[in-house]
């Protein structure tokens, strides 16, 4: 059983757009764990150790070589972000706390995401969408071919206004290290996030800052 509270779940199965970021070293990545159970005939399940890992878009964004914010409030440093790529390659993605700020636990096969936590630094708003991980660096694909998928949803404590919810979307198992060379953060960073709607609010699309990206279609 899954619980979810005002965020999104996304289980990854196929390769579509990549986001390019450095990782930086203030902060442990530490990925919080998540099972789930694969089944091959009717009562023949193995349980899967898996984890997940916080989307890029929501992390801290700093100088690669200092803790100064590339990004505060909606807006990029203008001096280490002139432009896209030489942003991608100034600024540095940084581990999680996953619990203290973005009020994301799990426990077993669970996991409880909130919109909003509350920590030493305050009241925080920083959104939890997180990807499912087959283990520390790459994230776990499903080809759902003749196959299919549950998960139970609690959204009795979602209020009006906010979406609580579990996807699927086509990203890279890497989180398109293998095709942007600057990438260093990869998926164990949750880089790659792609959806059909073309979000104009991330910070990285492509191996440059969205701002600076031109999108076409």
């Amino acid at each position: 059983m899954a619980r979810f509270t005002t965020a999104i779940v996304v289980v990854i199965f196929n390769t579509f757009v990549a986001h390019a970021q450095l990782a930086g070293t203030y902060a442990p990545e530490t990925h919080p764990s998540l099972s789930w159970k694969k089944c091959t005939t009717s009562g023949n399940c193995g349980t899967i150790t898996g984890s997940v890992t916080l989307d890029a878009n929501w992390r801290w964004v700093h100088s690669k070589s200092s803790t100064k914010n590339c990004y505060t409030g909606s807006s990029w440093d203008s001096a280490q972000c002139p432009d896209g790529k030489t942003c991608a390659a100034n600024c540095a993605l940084d581990g999680a706390a996953y619990a203290d700020d973005y009020g994301i636990t799990s426990s077993g096969s669970a996991i409880s995401l909130k919109f909003k936590s509350t920590s030493g630094s305050g009241q925080g708003m920083l959104g939890s969408r997180v990807f499912l991980m087959a283990n520390d660096t790459r994230y776990q694909l499903f080809n759902l071919l003749n196959q299919e998928i549950s998960f139970d949803v609690d959204v009795s404590r979602v209020p009006c206004g906010f979406s609580g919810s579990f996807s699927l979307l086509g990203m890279d198992a890497d989180g398109g290290m293998a095709k942007f060379p600057n990438n260093k953060a990869g998926a164990k960073y949750g880089t790659g996030y792609c959806n059909s709607k073309c979000s104009r609010n991330l910070k990285f699309i492509n191996g440059e800052v969205g701002q600076f990206h031109t999108v076409s279609y």
